[in-house]
This record gives structure tokens, sequence and C-alpha cells, in this order.
């Protein structure tokens, strides 16, 4: 059986760079996408509304069906630290 030198020398280095503790060295294009993402100052700004919208509206609706209970939890929550002078 007869192995070509070039087959035998990529299995070793295949073998290598798998077993290898060291980073692989990124690509060039990966690195230019990573920093025009990172320089870049847009953000995910409808995402963001969205999410404080949706927060601000269970809030609302939370508030507007118990409101009275959760007055009287905070104020039981807080009497034993003011003395019960809630």
């Amino acid at each position: 059986m007869t192995v070509h030198r070039t087959t035998l020398h990529r299995a070793r280095h295949t073998a290598r760079a798998r077993f290898s503790t060291s980073p692989r060295p990124m690509s060039r294009s990966v690195m230019q996408r990573m920093v025009s993402r990172l320089g870049s100052d847009q953000g995910d700004v409808p995402g963001w509304v969205l999410i404080t919208l949706m927060t601000a509206g269970i809030v609302v609706a939370l508030w507007a069906v118990a409101s009275e209970q959760i007055v009287q939890i905070f104020k039981n929550a807080m009497a034993p630290f003011l003395g019960g002078s809630l």
C-alpha cells in the first residue's frame, strides 16, 4: 500500500489544526465585517422602541386592572421597614 506524500502531509496538517489550542486566524472579510459593524452607530432602534412600548403597555394594563392590589402589596412590603406608618 502506497501513501502519497501530499495526502500524508494534508492529513497531518488537518490533525494539527483540529487539535491545536491556538485560535485560527480570521479571514480578512470576516474581520472587515466585524469592524464595520462595531463602528456603525445605527443599532437596532426599532427593536428597542418596540420593547419599550410593549413594556409600558403591560405596566399600564396591569395598573388599570389591579392598581388597588398593587398599592396594598407595596404597603404591606414596606410596613416592616417603616414601622407600620404607611
